[in-house]
Order: structure tokens, then C-alpha cells, then sequence
């Protein structure tokens, strides 16, 4: 009786029914989901082209912008089809490989952004040691060891989660197949994903979160100590765009998943994910770029020669 029931289909409800919203939806993810895509992979050009940002703290943002291209790519495709198609199934396991794919990237970011602190550490602290402290011996790892604990925190989630049965209704009240919305309508008992939860995401969180705050402890003792008003500025417009990046990508992680399950509501965590699934991948490259100098001059530089090309 159970196998006649398992759900084998899911249906993505998405967050509204009414045909003309949903049109003024798409429209609007899809500027977005564009403006992401070109600002990630034109960040991405730029540290490849201009030999000025050949350096480990614009490897690890290229390496960002790679992250956030694909994070919404899983996400943004399938919610504008959804918005235009009546058939808004998804099969159980294209669920599974969405679910282990966002989580997977989203815990990536999570490590990326406290290796990011710790490099701008380094730099700051002690910027004569810099090139031997994060050499490629120290860069290459670390950016490898940011997507292995990604892809085995996803992995523990996506096997616990698709572990469950899912017998009753196969409607997900979400844009995606994530955790809180799959365990919503699992007839199964999710104590222990609700543990996994909240204290695996929340270590993660809680340690990555000390790392950028233990590496800015020290970045603001060594400003301190400087005596160059020009030196302070650099490092505060550096230290300050990727602190924004962190605050707000942490902020809505934090609200989204390590909270006791009593106060999940799916509409909220639905706006929610909306903003670091879809919003934060594209602000990430605003966020980067608009203060610092080193990326500025490098579009013009590249921009510069598109312009001699085009009159020549």
C-alpha cells in the first residue's frame, strides 16, 4: 500500500497563481537571472584579462562569481519555465539534484567568504609575507577544500531528506525543492533532519562566521597601526564591500535555516530565499566591484580596448 502511494512527482506551487503576476515574474527574474549571469561572468573575464588582479583575493572573488552564476542557474531556469508552463512538476530525482546542487553551492559561498576574510587578513596584517603566506600551495587548497565541504554537507542533507517518505501530497509551497519546504509535507518522522538541520548548518555557520570575525579583529588592529590615510581608505574600501557581501549573505542564511522548526512559515522563508538564492548572486558583483579601485581601472582597461577595436 505504501508503494502505490510513494509520490515519485513533485509539483513546484511557487509563490503565486495568479497568471498575471506570474508574467510580470518572469520578466523580472529573467532581467535578473541576466544581470547575474553578466556581472559573475564579466568579473570573472576581468581577472582573467588584466594581469593587475592576478592575485589570490581576485582568484577567490572569481571563484565567488563562478559560485553565484551557477547557485541561481539551478534555482532561476526551471521557477521561469514554471512561470509560463501549466506543467509545474518536477520528478523526484531532478528534486534531489536541485536540493544536493543549492545546497552544495550555497555551503561553498559559506566557506568562500570566510577564506576571503582570512586572505584579506593576511594581506593586511602582514603584507610583506603575502605572496609565501598565500602562495598557490596555500590558495588552490583552501578554494578546493571550500567546494569538498560544500558538496559533503549536501550530500548528508539530500540522503537524509530523500531517505523520508513522501506519501501524501506532492505539492511543494516553494520556488525549489528546498529542505524546510520538502520536510513540510514529508509523512515521515523529520526529527533528525530537523537536528541536521539546525546544528550541522548552524556549526557551519557559527564557524565561519567566527573565522570573519577573528580575521577582522585583526585586519582592524593592524589599521590601526597604519599612518597613511591612503592606506586606510584601500582597506576599508576592500575589507568593507566583502563585509557587506558576508552580512548579507549570512543574515538571511542564519534567518532561513538555523531556527528551531516551530518557526518555520513557508511564505516568509519563500521571500527569503527568493533574496540569497536569486537577489544576493546579483548584487555580489555590485557589491564587489563599485569600491574598488583595482576592478574599476580594470574595465576601463578592457572596455578601453573594445572602444579602439570598434573605431579601428
Amino acid at each position: 500500500m505504501k508503494n502505490a502511494t510513494e509520490v515519485t512527482m513533485f509539483v513546484l506551487k511557487g509563490f503565486t497563481e495568479n497568471l498575471q503576476l506570474q508574467i510580470i515574474s518572469f520578466f523580472l527574474f529573467l532581467a535578473i537571472y541576466l544581470f547575474t549571469l553578466m556581472g559573475n561572468l564579466g568579473l570573472i573575464v576581468l581577472v582573467i584579462a588584466d594581469s593587475r588582479l592576478h592575485n589570490p583575493m581576485y582568484y577567490f572573488l572569481s571563484v565567488l562569481s563562478s559560485v553565484d552564476a551557477c547557485y541561481s542557474s539551478v534555482i532561476t531556469p526551471n521557477m521561469l519555465a514554471d512561470f509560463v508552463s501549466k506543467n509545474k512538476t518536477i520528478p523526484l530525482l531532478g528534486c534531489a539534484t536541485q536540493m544536493f546542487l543549492a545546497v552544495s553551492l550555497g555551503t561553498t559561498e559559506c566557506f568562500l567568504l570566510a577564506a576571503m576574510a582570512y586572505d584579506r587578513y593576511v594581506a593586511i596584517y602582514n603584507p610583506l609575507l603575502y605572496s609565501i603566506s598565500m602562495s598557490p600551495r596555500v590558495y588552490v587548497p583552501l578554494i578546493v577544500a571550500c567546494y569538498v565541504g560544500g558538496v559533503l554537507h549536501a550530500t548528508v542533507h539530500t540522503v537524509a531528506t530523500f531517505s523520508l517518505s513522501f506519501c501524501g501530497t506532492n505539492e511543494i509551497r516553494h520556488i525549489f525543492c528546498d529542505i524546510p519546504a520538502l520536510l513540510a509535507i514529508s509523512c515521515s518522522d523529520t526529527h533528525i533532519n530537523q537536528f541536521l538541520l539546525f546544528y550541522l548548518a548552524g556549526a557551519i555557520e557559527i564557524s565561519t562566521i567566527l573565522v570573519v570575525l577573528i580575521s577582522y579583529g585583526f585586519i582592524l588592529s593592524a589599521i590601526q597601526k597604519m599612518h597613511s590615510a591612503e592606506g586606510k581608505h584601500k582597506v576599508f574600501s576592500t575589507c568593507g564591500s566583502h563585509l557587506t557581501g558576508v552580512s548579507i549573505f549570512h543574515g538571511t542564511v542564519l534567518f532561513m535555516y538555523v531556527r528551531p522548526n516551530s518557526s518555520y512559515a513557508l511564505e516568509h522563508d519563500m521571500v527569503v530565499s527568493i533574496f540569497y538564492t536569486i537577489v544576493i548572486p546579483m548584487l555580489n558583483p555590485i557589491i564587489y566591484s563599485l569600491r574598488n579601485k583595482d576592478v574599476k581601472e580594470a574595465m576601463k582597461k578592457v572596455f578601453g580596448k573594445n572602444k579602439s577595436i570598434n573605431k579601428v
